[in-house]
Formats: structure tokens, sequence, C-alpha cells
């Protein structure tokens, strides 16, 4: 009895791990004709829109995650591919704030300032996407990430029946770890998508691109900006 019920917790658990390997390499084909790595084959959009993440790991090593997706967005400018960056990142605290780091290295690489737009409420990369459409009036874009964060994006994006491709920008090598937890937030994706039936935490009136820096304050779900961070934009 006892290898009966050990044998068949075996098979389970052969199932789950290759319905979970399916599922992850099902969104990877679905999405590979949207992906694209040669910057001179993307087709041109007005908007590309550039994924936040930490410019620092907590041990203050920079993360190159980020560096990857600064000078990929500040190459899709130069070369034209796109005309603005809609910088869509996590403001949840006054000392973290992705969308104004992001925006100071780009003009540091050269993007002009009226050409950048801060999302602050790119909580998750649902949020992000979605946002890009509903609130910046944005239906044909590109997204600025690795590849593999690019299939996911891609996959919420047709779901959601909005038109955008991915610039792949180059990922860290030696970096296991973050794509194994890249599996569970593809699981959490198609949770969210097929049965949560999740939207953006906030949305807003809606603001065409380009448009000017807003700083909210005082709006649920939509952190608010301090005014010293106001100040280092100007």
């Amino acid at each position: 009895m006892r290898k009966r019920l050990i044998i068949g917790l075996f098979i389970l658990a052969g199932i789950a791990i290759t319905t979970i390997i399916l599922l992850d390499r099902w969104i990877s084909w679905d999405t590979a004709p949207y992906i694209y790595e040669d910057i001179e084959k993307l087709p041109a959009r007005d908007v590309g829109m550039v994924l936040g993440t930490s410019k620092y790991y907590t041990s203050g090593v920079t993360n190159l995650y980020y560096s990857y997706r600064i000078k990929g967005a500040a190459e899709a400018y130069r070369s034209g591919k796109v005309k603005y960056l809609l910088l869509s990142g996590d403001n949840g605290a006054h000392n973290y704030n992705e969308p104004i780091n992001m925006r100071k290295d780009l003009i540091k690489e050269g993007v002009p300032a009226s050409k950048i737009v801060l999302d602050f409420a790119g909580f998750r990369t649902l949020d992000s996407v979605v946002r890009t459409k509903k609130v910046f009036d944005t239906d044909n874009f590109t997204i600025i990430t690795q590849r593999f964060h690019c299939e996911r994006a891609v996959f919420i994006a047709k779901h959601k029946g909005i038109d955008a491709q991915c610039l792949a920008v180059p990922t860290p090598e030696g970096m296991y770890r973050v794509r194994a937890r890249e599996v569970f937030a593809r699981l959490g994706a198609l949770a969210d998508l097929y049965i949560l039936k999740r939207e953006p935490k906030f949305l807003g009136e809606q603001e065409s691109i380009p448009a000017p820096i807003k700083m909210p304050d005082g709006i649920k779900g939509y952190p608010a900006v301090s005014p010293e961070e106001i100040n280092k934009l100007n």
C-alpha cells in the first residue's frame, strides 16, 4: 500500500512538473514572432516602454539587468526605432524609485528629457503593459527588457488585446535562479489572466504621449513622489 502511494505521488509530481514545463515553453513559443534581439530588424514604433527593475542589488553591486535595459532603450531611441520612452516601474518608497532612476541614466545616455515619460504605477508587468494602453493611450508599442521577461510581457499584452512587440536586451550570464523564478512568475501570470482576471492596481485618467510628468499625491495605489524627487527632475 505504501509503495503504491509513493509511486502515485511520483506520478503526480511528474505530471505537475511536465505541465509546468509545457506551459513555460508554450508562452515562449506563442510570443516568439513578436520578440527581436537584432535592433536593425525591430519595426519602428512611436513608444518604447521600459520595464523597471532596481539599479542595484542589496549588496550594492550594479544590477546588470537594469544596465542592459537602459543601454537597449537608449539605442532604440538613437536608432529611431522609438520616438518616446515610457519608463514604467515601482515607486513604493521615497528611497526607491525605478522610473526616476531610469530617467536620470537615460538622460546621461543622451536621450532628451522631453522624450521621456514616467509611469510611477508599474508595480507588476501586468500593470505596466495594461497601463501603457489604458492610461497612456498607446496600443502599438515596443517593450524593452530581457528575453524571458519579453515573453511574459508580450503574452500578457496578447491576452489583453494589446499590440506590442519586444526588444530583447542581453541577459547577464549565469543567472539561472532568475530564470527559475520566471517559471513561477509565468504561472502567476497565467493565474492572473485566466483565473483571477486581474487588472492593474491603479489606472487613473488617460493621457496621451507625449505627456507632462505628473506627480500624484495621496491617491490610493499610486505612491506619492517626494518634493526632493520632483526637484531632481528639473
